[in-house]
C-alpha cells in the first residue's frame, strides 16, 4: 500500500504517484492508496489507524455552491451521521491551495465545521493537494467510499442530480448513501463508479 505524509517534500511526492496523473487511475477493489495528514486539531490522522473499518473520503470547498446545497440542506450532516452510527469513519478533506477558493487553516476549519453543524470524524488539512491527487479527486464534493478489507468500493458523485438546488436532492439517486449502507451491510455497491460533479478541485500549481 502507498502511504504519503503531508510534508513538502513527500507533497511533492504524493504528485508523482498521483494515479490521475501517473496514468495509474484508481479502480475499484485496488487497495485505497494510504496517507498520513494533520487534522483541524492538529492531530496526525492516518489511513492505516482505521484499518478493519469502513471510511468514506469526502472532498470539500465551503464556497462551492454545489457543497453549499448538500450543507444548507443538511443531507451532508445527516449522512456524516448516519456514517457513524454504521461505524463508519468520516473524513472530511480540504485539498484548496492557499490563496485558492475553499482554503482553510486549522482554525477556519472548525468554524466551518462548528457554523455547518457539520460532524465528520476528521478535517483533514490538504492545501498541498497530495491526498486528492493521490486518489484522483475531482471536484467538491467528490465521495470515496473504503472498504473494512481496506479496498475501494466506491468513488463519485454524491448523488445523480448535476445541480446547485436542494429540492433536486429528494429526486435524485443518493449514490454515496446507497454506497454507505451497502458497504457497511457487507453487500455489493449498486453504482460502484459514478460521474462526480461540482467545482472543481482548487490544487496548488
Amino acid at each position: 500500500m502507498r502511504v504519503i505524509t503531508l510534508g513538502l517534500t513527500i507533497a511533492a511526492l504524493g504528485l508523482t504517484l498521483a494515479p490521475g496523473l501517473a496514468g495509474e487511475p484508481l479502480k475499484i477493489g485496488d487497495p485505497a492508496p494510504g496517507f498520513a495528514a494533520v487534522d483541524s486539531n492538529g492531530q496526525t490522522i492516518r489511513l492505516a489507524d482505521f484499518a478493519g473499518k469502513e471510511v468514506v473520503l469526502e472532498w470539500t470547498n465551503d464556497g462551492c455552491p454545489y457543497v453549499g446545497k448538500w450543507y444548507r440542506s443538511g443531507a451532508m450532516q445527516t449522512l456524516q451521521r448516519e456514517a457513524a452510527k454504521l461505524g463508519a469513519v468520516w473524513l472530511t478533506v480540504a485539498s484548496s491551495a492557499p490563496g485558492e477558493q475553499g482554503y482553510v487553516n486549522a482554525t477556519q476549519a472548525n468554524a466551518d465545521t462548528k457554523d455547518r453543524n457539520a460532524d465528520p470524524a476528521h478535517v483533514l488539512l490538504d492545501p498541498q493537494g497530495a491526498i486528492g491527487r493521490l486518489y484522483g479527486a475531482q471536484t467538491t464534493p467528490h465521495i470515496f467510499v473504503i472498504g473494512p478489507s481496506g479496498a475501494l468500493a466506491y468513488m463519485g458523485g454524491a448523488d445523480s442530480i448535476a445541480s446547485t438546488r436542494i429540492e433536486d436532492l429528494q429526486k435524485a439517486e443518493p449514490y454515496a448513501r446507497e454506497a454507505l449502507e451497502a458497504v457497511a451491510a457487507g453487500k455489493p455497491v449498486p453504482h460502484s463508479v459514478t460521474r462526480p460533479y461540482g467545482c472543481s478541485v482548487k490544487y496548488s500549481s
